[in-house]
């Protein structure tokens, strides 16, 4: 089926979550984050993400605010930064404001020229997701920003997937989901979506039952996978 609507994960597709750890490092009021900021970025997002789904799981579902903040504090303390108030609160503010990756531009202006809907589909909360695009600047090139907030519960259950059906009215085969996320594109291609799965990293394919359809280096390719 042709493609009409292009979907994308926020954080680690489109927004480089390492950005606000790198850039507090490279500040002088944080000296003691120049040797441990990739750690600390690295564990800060995997426990984000583990909280989502144990969440998930147990039914006890939270604002993502609250599961990211979790989540540096636990960062933190592996770090032995746990008493910086200074650099947790430099953090934040700085995730507020991640940078899209340099290709997102262009790649999501070139989806909307070629006649696509486009949107992001994230854990994030409204408010997150509205402060990342619009420092991003990419408003313009998107249609809508859907939030998990409106299911009640993380990614990959497949309420969260459902909104871009009830958003778009799209059948599950005219949509390329995107993400940076190895489980993320698996349980959207479980759901139905064809998927492209964005392994910066070189990872290994996650052994789940369902394999994304397409693998990429980066975002940079998406807009000629669309029309293909």
């Amino acid at each position: 089926m042709p493609i009409t609507t292009c979907i994308f994960d926020a954080y680690g597709t489109l927004f480089d979550v390492a950005a606000a750890a790198r850039q507090a490092a490279g500040e002088p009021q944080f000296p003691h984050l120049q040797d441990n900021w990739a750690d600390l970025a690295s564990h800060w997002r995997l426990k984000q993400l583990q909280y989502t789904w144990l969440r998930a799981i147990t039914g006890a579902h939270a604002d993502f605010w609250d599961v990211t903040q979790d989540g540096l504090d636990w960062a933190m303390e592996a770090a032995g930064l746990d008493g910086d108030a200074a650099l947790r609160q430099r953090l934040l503010d700085l995730y507020w404001e991640l940078q899209a990756y340099p290709e997102v531009p262009a790649m999501l202006k070139a989806l909307k020229d070629a006649g696509m809907n486009t949107a992001i589909l994230s854990n994030g909360s409204p408010a997150m997701l509205d402060g990342a695009v619009q420092s991003a600047g990419l408003g313009s090139v998107l249609d809508d920003v859907l939030s998990v907030e409106s299911a009640g519960i993380f990614k990959p259950d497949s309420r969260v997937y459902d909104l871009v059906g009830k958003r778009f009215g799209c059948a599950k085969d005219y949509v390329l989901f995107v993400s940076s996320n190895g489980w993320d594109a698996a349980g959207a291609a479980g759901y139905g979506f064809v998927t492209a799965w964005v392994n910066r990293a070189g990872e290994p394919v996650d052994r789940l039952p369902w394999k994304p359809a397409h693998i990429l280096p980066d975002l940079t390719s998406i807009p000629d996978l669309a029309r293909s």
